[in-house]
């Protein structure tokens, strides 16, 4: 009967595991400067950085730079407010560049003609946990998506366009 009983109690345990929000995850509505809502993004702490997997189901078609910008603030239409690109080392901007990247500096996405795309990136310069490569820290961050590619080297934002898309990492 004892057996029985503590057996009852760790899978009563487990099960209210699962209903909780796992530890060391955020999202993100990715919404674009009329207010509609064109994907998600769902990021996970890893032992080698944070897992971002992007959802679009409604973007415009072409090749974009998508960046993790500084605040979590997401003010339409031109989105601002999400500040620069995080980079908490003080880096330069550019996956190519000398002194680069900024932890925010993502590969450029292709989105094909029907707007949908799925995409997991991992990047290792940021975490979820409290610190200094903190995207949850005191003012959060965000996900933007640029109208046109990243170059990968011009300083601050790769000539990447304006911001078309923004979503607030929560």
């Amino acid at each position: 009967m004892k057996t029985f009983a503590f057996c009852s109690s760790v899978v009563l345990a487990s099960v209210a595991m699962f209903a909780q929000t796992p530890a060391g995850t955020a999202s993100a509505t990715i919404n674009d400067a009329m207010g509609k809502t064109i994907g998600t993004a769902a990021l996970r702490e890893t032992t080698s950085g944070v897992l971002i997997k992007v959802d679009l189901t409604a973007a415009p078609a072409g090749t974009h730079a998508l960046h993790v910008h500084t605040t979590g603030k997401c003010d339409a239409p031109m989105f601002m407010t999400a500040g620069g690109h995080f980079a908490p080392g003080m880096t330069k901007h550019g996956l190519l560049a000398a002194g680069g990247p900024h932890a925010g500096d993502l590969p450029n996405i292709y989105v094909p003609a029907d707007g949908k795309l799925s995409i997991e990136i991992l990047e290792p310069n940021v975490t979820l946990a409290a610190g200094p490569r903190s995207l949850l820290d005191a003012d959060g961050s965000a996900i933007v998506l640029h109208a046109m590619a990243d170059d990968y080297m011009t300083d601050p934002a790769g000539n990447a366009g304006g911001r078309i898309a923004c979503g607030v990492v929560k």
